[in-house]
């Protein structure tokens, strides 16, 4: 199964006998709530996922096992029931959609696979593109029958902050964030301005076309290898706090380069004020850390291992 999904596909999908769940995870760093643009008109039969409430932990709450952030991995059976109330069904195919950047339903698309949902597509162009079709939406909330989905941890590779400083030392680490905020010339959002040291710069916007839909899989791939991605090369990518990063790895997905995320992210890193922070166009190497108070964190590689811009989250 493809990681997307057109409009007219998804469009025929749901006049079939068995139709996908379908979940409208409109979100934004800034702004109105998803919840009340749903409100107002919404792909038939879909429903609403709050990123910050069924896609992330409570910021700084206690046991997180993969550190803080802003928006923290969720754990297993608070996501299994979120899932479960919007209708997410195991041996049923999922379609996520949101609006035109997709940063909410990357989320959704990352978490359902990490917690072991094999069947996950990523409407391409979100809602406006469906909007543009001229497809039918609707305002009510749908009666839908809960899912039997049960979160199962391990489908995709995850970072921590050990791994992740590692990852940048002996892979490519991809810092998804606009060119501003990696340079640390502007941050709105978190309390210390940088990037992680040998991270290199590579905005999420510039994955997609001005529609918003992805780039051709082949655009994506030599966008990547311009970045010293190679086919063996193992990749990380971490944003402000693993949202706009998890629209970084679909992307790499379509390239065919599977990648680990660090879902805590900038917000998590800087959290710790040991940890160091570079700034300037050029990836500082990570044995020569401006400002730092010591060498980064050493660790394993990887914090678990898979089984078988705008002012980006």
């Amino acid at each position: 199964m493809s990681a997307l999904i057109s409009v007219s596909e998804l469009s025929e999908t749901l006049r079939s006998d068995r139709p996908p769940a379908v979940l409208d995870v409109r979100w934004a760093l800034t702004g109105p709530p998803g919840r009340s643009r749903y409100d107002v008109g919404h792909i038939p039969g879909a429903r609403f996922v709050d990123l910050d409430k069924d896609l992330s932990a409570p910021p700084g709450g206690s046991g997180q096992r993969y550190g803080g952030g802003r928006h923290p991995l969720p754990d297993a059976e608070a996501f299994s029931q979120a899932m479960r109330q919007a209708g997410v069904w195991a041996d049923r195919a999922v379609v996520v959609y949101g609006e035109q950047d997709g940063f909410g339903p990357a989320r959704a698309w990352w978490c359902l696979r990490y917690f072991g949902h094999t069947a996950v597509q990523f409407l391409d162009g979100g809602f406006p593109a469906w909007m543009a079709a001229g497809l039918q939406v609707e305002s009510t909330t749908p009666d839908v029958a809960p899912g039997d989905f049960e979160a199962q941890p391990g489908g995709m590779t995850l970072l921590d902050a050990d791994g992740t400083a590692r990852m940048a030392r002996e892979g490519v680490l991809l810092d998804a964030r606009a060119g501003e905020r990696y340079r640390g010339e502007s941050e709105l959002v978190d309390p210390v301005a940088g990037h992680i040291p040998g991270a290199l710069n590579a905005p999420t916007d510039a994955n997609t076309s001005g529609s918003g839909g992805f780039r051709a899989a082949a655009e994506l791939r030599k966008r990547f290898a311009g970045l010293g991605v190679k086919p063996e090369s193992p990749v990380g990518v971490y944003c402000g706090s693993g949202v706009s990063a998890a629209h970084e790895v679909l992307a790499l997905e379509l390239a065919g380069i599977p990648a680990a995320l660090y879902v805590g992210s900038w917000s998590d890193w800087v959290s710790d004020p040991s940890r160091p922070v570079a700034t300037g166009t050029h990836p500082d190497p990570p044995g020569a850390q401006p400002g730092a108070q010591q060498s980064p964190p050493t660790g394993g590689w990887f914090a678990e291992h898979a089984r078988g811009g705008e002012r980006q989250g």
